[in-house]
């Protein structure tokens, strides 16, 4: 019972000291609760203190990952801007439809679901947010309808590498993961007839949702009905395909007003109106997020440039980093172009040791690796070329800097307000990786496995019912599904075996669980607040998001009967 009382509270205090009044700002809140699981593991569960120095050092490296995909999509983000593309893209949009809920489905839920499908990695709410600030909406509420509604392609993101990769350490053949995969994709697919609308009332009233809601079902059913018939015979593809069919529709539908309501609505009257009362301490910045102008320099701005007409070489050249942006992520991670090998593969080229600290290695595809470190069996790796940082981000960037013909002071600024926006995220991650290697520390008998197994433990059969959020208490801690299922994936097969439950479904409620877990996952949640300039406001999202979240879980918890 100590034990176990011990391998949660860190996660409870860390949760109430995020969510409570006044709550603290995550890169004050993440580290004091690394130093806390580090000090019940240094005098309670007796772990060695070189181990727990090991892990320590990879957690500050692993930060390296999260921060430089945030700091390429801000680098995006602010070229996009100052080259002046948002504005032409924010017209085009505007050209489509007029109408919020056409505008959030289009880009928040059909362009994010495309994303997710090739990409992954947080980078569909770092793309999408930024579009719809750039269209009027309140950066915070954005944030939060960004996260809900990237969960439910997540288990199929990054061509499917939360299934075939998070599953991979349980020894299942190939006919055991699709059958996964098809019981995952039907829990998604009746979850997505209530997350959007969960998502878009974070924006708009239930009232503008009900009106257009034919439209909204209309733009979910476009992507999760080639989803759901995909995931019948594959696992890789379903969200990227799916979501490249919804976001084709989604346009047409839109741009012939089909489902939506006649009536036009102002954007930035309607989202900004009150918002500083609603949400207290976000300041200017916060409000305008990508610039710091007031809401009456965008309000004229947004009046005069609506007369102007975008011609299609206006509308294509704005478009060019983000078409560029998804080609050479698709190209690069699908494995039948070839490319993605060549940018992981592992061949050691150049070894070096560093005594006690650790043996060094650079591999074909400049994978940086640590191993062995400080003697122990914990390393790190870094993959430079497949990780989404320099391929695509900063070489998208660096082809557009000629391309928009931007000037030396433009581009200086690109890059000083990309570093200024990343210091304090990088804090925080920090610490929530170092907490996450120091819960995962001890084997069966680490915090993470005495929690999981206590639950399980007195759930027994009735686990189906819970089994999806221990999935998202894995994307909590380490924001990712893919290293939830790695994580959680051998607990729920052994409850499966243990208590006589089917293993595909409970393993598929664990992988719907790692993808609703976005919702709440706090390297998601830091990662986009950044990229729209957002500070300590991460207890605010958690515990507004927390809420669809457990609406997901139920649903899981009801399909796992019927399936």
């Amino acid at each position: 019972m100590t034990s176990l009382f011990l391998s949660v509270i860190p996660i409870v205090i860390l949760i109430w000291m995020m969510t409570k009044k006044n709550g603290l700002p995550s890169h004050i809140a993440l580290p004091v609760t690394a130093l806390m699981v580090g000090a019940i593991q240094l005098f309670y569960f007796g772990t060695d203190i070189t181990l727990i120095s090991a892990n320590i050092i990879a957690g500050i490296l692993s930060a390296i990952t999260p921060i430089s995909i945030v700091a390429g999509a801000i680098l995006l983000n602010r070229m996009i801007y100052l080259s002046g593309s948002e504005d032409i893209i924010r017209r085009w949009l505007e050209g489509i439809s007029r109408n919020q809920v056409a505008q959030l489905m289009i880009i928040g839920w059909a362009f994010a679901f495309m994303i997710e499908g090739a990409s992954g990695f947080g980078t569909p709410a770092a793309i999408a947010a930024p579009i719809l600030v750039g269209l009027g909406f309140n950066p915070l509420k954005v944030v939060m309808l960004a996260l809900v509604m990237n969960s439910v392609p997540v288990s199929f993101g990054a061509v499917g590498t939360p299934t075939w990769f998070g599953f991979s350490n349980l020894g299942l053949d190939d006919a055991t993961l699709l059958d996964i995969g098809k019981t995952t994709a039907l829990i998604h697919f009746v979850a997505a007839f209530i997350i959007p609308p969960m998502a878009l009332r974070f924006i708009v009233s239930w009232n503008d949702i009900r009106k257009n809601y034919l439209f909204v079902l209309i733009s979910t059913l476009s992507c999760t009905v080639p989803y759901f018939l995909l995931a019948q015979w594959n696992y890789e593809f379903p969200a990227l395909v799916g979501g490249a069919i919804g976001l084709i529709v989604s346009v047409i539908v839109a741009r012939f007003g089909l489902g939506l309501a006649k009536e036009q609505h102002s954007v930035t009257q309607t989202v900004f109106a009150g918002d500083a009362a609603a949400f207290g301490e976000v300041n200017a910045v916060n409000m305008t997020a990508t610039d710091s102008r007031s809401t009456e320099t965008r309000s004229s701005e947004k009046q005069s440039v609506q007369s102007q007409s975008v011609s299609s070489a206006q509308i294509f050249k704005a478009m060019t980093p983000t078409i560029l942006l998804i080609v050479i992520l698709i190209v690069t991670r699908i494995k039948q172009f070839g490319i993605k090998s060549i940018l992981t593969d592992g061949t050691e080229i150049f070894s070096l040791s560093f005594g006690p600290l650790g043996d060094f290695s650079l591999s074909k595809a400049l994978i940086v690796k640590l191993s062995h470190i400080l003697g122990t069996d914990v390393s790190w790796a870094y993959k430079t070329l497949y990780v989404p940082a320099l391929i695509p981000f900063l070489l998208v960037v660096l082809i557009s800097i000629p391309l928009f013909k931007l000037k030396g002071n433009v581009v200086k600024q690109m890059f000083s307000e990309t570093a200024s926006r990343i210091k304090m995220p990088f804090i925080a991650l920090v610490g929530a990786l170092i907490m996450v290697k120091l819960m995962m520390t001890g084997g069966e008998n680490s915090p993470i496995m005495t929690a999981g197994q206590a639950f399980s433990d007195l759930m027994g059969t009735s686990w189906q019912y819970v089994g999806a959020y221990l999935g998202a208490l894995g994307a909590f801690f380490s924001g990712s599904a893919t290293v939830s299922n790695l994580t959680f994936g051998a607990i729920q097969q052994t409850i499966a075996i243990n208590v006589g439950l089917p293993q595909t479904t409970i393993l598929a409620l664990q992988s719907v669980g790692g993808a609703m877990g976005n919702m709440v996952c706090i390297n998601n949640i830091i990662a986009v607040s950044t990229i729209l300039g957002i500070a300590n406001k991460e207890g605010f999202i958690i515990k507004r998001t927390v809420v669809p979240m457990i609406v997901y879980g139920i649903v899981a918890a009801i399909m796992s009967t019927i399936v």
